[in-house]
């Protein structure tokens, strides 16, 4: 009877699969990554077309998305043992299922920054970055570094779909690449325990983003960036982003 109760109990807490979907994508952090875009164009240019930001912003969107549904599924026997309220081990989706729909992402990803060739070339060191992340960062002391150079890849992308690569936007995408590596050593150290912690680290990646859209003499946009820190909070009390 007890275990029959249980079945019951797993079955009706079941979450929507549109709700695992979210949980999956992490989409409380897409802020960040939206003004990571920005940053990336700004550095090397003064004037943005509206059109090709979204292009970029979504095409940033399905790599990061896509990262997350690989990460979970990659993930999967350590998240039975640790997280099994995560989508997979939970049973709300099967980790076949995450798996295809993580590199279909990855690959929309891709396609948007065709015909750029130079974009698509930073595009697809973001995919290989992302996917050596997602099945190797487990007790990987590189983890780190290929996790921040996920966010600085992403500022080259999108500086070179926008203009080209420059020396200003190589420097950019080092100082995010240094401040989401650091970022990603203290979750590593404060574990469970990290709470409020990690969360903010991530939102504020806005904040480093604005501060480098600053310095390149876009005040206004720096703004706009500035807004992602407590959007993503916000959105984080709904969808966790770590």
């Amino acid at each position: 009877m007890t275990s029959v109760a249980t079945a019951g109990t797993v079955a009706l807490r079941r979450r929507p699969r549109w709700h695992a979907y979210l949980l999956l994508s992490r989409v409380s952090n897409l802020p960040t990554v939206w003004t990571n875009v920005l940053a990336g164009m700004c550095v090397v240019s003064a004037a943005i077309d509206g059109g090709v930001y979204l292009r970029v912003a979504l095409a940033m969107s399905a790599f990061y998305t896509g990262g997350m549904f690989l990460n979970d599924a990659f993930d999967e026997p350590f998240d039975r043992v640790r997280r099994p309220e995560r989508p997979i081990p939970s049973g709300d989706v099967s980790r076949r299922e995450v798996f295809v729909s993580g590199t279909l992402l990855l690959l929309a990803g891709e396609l948007l920054l065709a015909p750029r060739v130079q974009a698509l070339v930073f595009g697809g060191f973001l995919a290989a970055a992302i996917v050596w992340y997602d099945a190797q960062h487990k007790g990987s002391r590189f983890a780190p570094v290929v996790m921040g150079s996920c966010r600085g890849l992403v500022y080259c992308a999108a500086a070179a779909f926008a203009f080209a690569i420059t020396k200003e936007a190589g420097i950019a995408a080092v100082v995010i690449t240094a401040y989401v590596a650091a970022l990603t050593v203290v979750a590593k150290l404060a574990g469970p325990s990290a709470r409020w912690l990690v969360p903010a680290l991530i939102a504020a990646i806005s904040l480093v983003d604005a501060t480098i859209i600053a310095v390149s003499g876009s005040p206004t946009r720096a703004l706009f960036a500035a807004i992602g820190f407590p959007l993503t909070l916000f959105l984080q009390r709904f969808i966790p982003g770590d």
